[in-house]
């Protein structure tokens, strides 16, 4: 840990650049179409009505937007239609917009409509193509099939039959066998009849469709840290502050805020601190604390991208490489993460990851590893995500694919004497998950096993654990993380660097998940295994951030 503070205090943003805003439809015009919704409509707050008569100036006709000569009918009493411009009528609905509103209720003409809405107002459907006329560029969003990582457009290699095909329909429940899945299907699909993904209306959904692109399934990603509402980050830094003044070290008052915050959040602290006191938040904690406590504080402070490009910095460094980190974290990031991580890799340390990698690793593991370092996966694009999410995924596989990939496996290992390794990388590296599914569902029709257990067969060391880690992460990531937290505490002492970086780094995307798949597997509960692996405050705090 020595000297690690210091880098997340400079240099690098402080929230996690993969996690881009999800663009959702303008809100207070209504409807608004949404597959979540039932019906396809994203219902209006309640009591909110919309003016009648013709459509502002600039109207562009696009979908979503009433027709023009007149608006629909208004409840009984609502009073009365236009608002030329600054304030509402009176009766018109007081207090806070509801929740996910971008600031004031936009009034055309009015300064919160100019200050709030697009220059062309009009709504959009999610994921609008970046550069949309009147819609900001979005990070992550709109990036056309052609860009790297996206792949083909439906129909090509990778994706498959249109909307109408046979093989739809529900998932089985969690915990329900599967065939390609070799054991227990992924967490279930948002309910697409039942209203929106997550809580919090329109910006619930646009939440848990941004993780879902982010991540490339349809599966509900749940966590176990969502950002604290009300935050005060003055208040939080004198909390601290008190709490590390005077004899002794006040560690409930210390675990009681970091917990609850979230990783940007805690990055807001730091700055408040330091402007608040002048004094660096990260050199007084690591004066207060020592041993595990200290690393797992000082990881929940590290910006996101930067503690996975520290942990592969420190897993390169000094004698041995710790393979299992790389794989850990290369085998399991989605294509913006792993950009990311090269570019702050680059910037932090004044290095090149890939070439830090390739001295420190030979051989097909190597290559493997240098494959996943260019974040060129094809992953679905939002839409697919959203038809997945209706239809179930036979509407992105290709299944003929699905048949000739796993038969080149087949030939590439069960059936030959030695094994092609390149076939296995060509294969794992490129499709995305639900392709990947329904390839090793083939390959178990054609070579009477498992995918793993073909794996397991033929590699070994390093190379064989990174393509056990691809095909686990293709059929359910929380499921691996779930096993790399109960490797870390099986047998004699804890791998407690394991257990920091897992808990802390997935505790924003799916920690909840993973707990879930741990207690089905292992048949006791995530909280029940660390609480009697740890201890003291270091035991105290992460069971704060696994939650009950």
């Amino acid at each position: 840990m020595h000297g690690a503070g210091g880098h997340g205090m400079h240099g690098y943003p402080g929230g996690h650049a993969g996690y881009p805003g999800g663009v959702a439809p303008v809100p207070g015009h209504y409807p608004q179409q949404h597959a979540a919704y039932p019906g396809g409509t994203v219902p209006p707050p309640a009591g909110y009505g919309m003016p009648q008569g013709p459509p502002p100036a600039g109207f562009t006709g696009q979908p979503g937007y009433p027709a023009a000569g007149g608006y629909p009918a208004q409840p009984a009493g609502y009073p009365a239609p236009s608002y030329p411009g600054g304030a509402p009528p009176a009766g018109y609905p007081a207090g806070a917009p509801p929740q996910g509103y971008p600031g004031q209720y936009p009034q055309p003409g009015g300064a919160a409509y100019s200050a709030n809405a697009p220059a062309t107002y009009a709504p959009q459907p999610y994921g609008p193509e970046a550069g949309t006329p009147g819609y900001p560029a979005q990070p992550g969003y709109g990036v056309p099939p052609t860009q790297p990582g996206y792949g083909a457009p439906p129909g090509q290699p990778g994706y498959g039959p249109t909307a109408g095909a046979p093989g739809y329909g529900q998932q089985p429940a969690y915990g329900q066998q599967q065939a390609g899945y070799g054991g227990t299907q992924p967490t279930a699909y948002p309910s697409v009849g039942a209203g929106a993904p997550g809580a919090g209306g329109v910006a619930g959904v646009t939440q848990d469709l941004s993780k879902m692109k982010i991540y490339g399934t349809a599966e509900v990603l749940k966590p176990t840290i969502v950002p604290a509402k009300p935050f005060y980050p003055e208040k939080d830094a004198e909390i601290l502050r008190k709490a590390m003044k005077g004899l002794g070290t006040d560690e409930k008052a210390i675990i009681d805020v970091i917990s609850r915050r979230t990783n940007q959040q805690r990055q807001q602290i730091l700055q408040m601190f330091k402007t608040m006191y002048g004094k660096d938040l990260i050199q007084d904690l690591k004066s207060e604390l020592s041993g595990d406590l200290e690393e797992l504080i000082l990881a929940l402070f590290k910006p996101t991208t930067y503690y996975d490009a520290w942990s592969l910095n420190k897993a390169v460094s000094g004698v041995g490489t710790k393979e299992s980190v790389l794989i850990e974290i290369l085998c399991t990031r989605p294509n913006s993460e792993i950009k990311e991580i090269v570019q702050c890799y680059k910037k932090e340390f004044h290095r090149d990851l890939e070439k830090d990698i390739m001295s420190d690793t030979s051989g097909h593991f190597k290559r493997l590893l240098v494959s996943a370092l260019q974040g060129n996966r094809n992953e679905l694009t939002l839409d697919q995500i959203q038809r997945v999410a209706r239809e179930g995924p036979e509407c992105v596989i290709d299944r003929k694919l699905a048949q000739e990939e796993a038969q080149k496996l087949y030939q590439a290992g069960e059936k030959k004497i030695g094994t092609d390794e390149s076939v296995f990388l060509q294969v794992m590296a490129l499709r995305h998950y639900y392709q990947l599914r329904a390839t090793f569902d083939e390959y178990s029709k054609i070579a009477g096993k498992d995918i793993l257990q073909s794996v397991g067969s033929e590699f070994s060391g390093s190379v064989e654990d990174a393509f056990k880690a691809l095909v686990q992460c293709a059929r359910n990531r929380p499921e691996y993380f779930a096993d790399k937290l109960h490797n870390a505490m099986k047998g004699l002492g804890t791998k407690d660097s394991a257990l920091i970086r897992i808990v802390v780094t997935r505790s924003e995307i799916d920690l909840q998940n993973i707990k879930e798949v741990y207690q089905h597997k292992h048949g006791k509960t995530l909280m029940g295994r660390v609480q009697s692996e740890t201890s003291g405050d270091y035991k105290k705090l992460l069971s704060a951030i696994i939650g009950a």
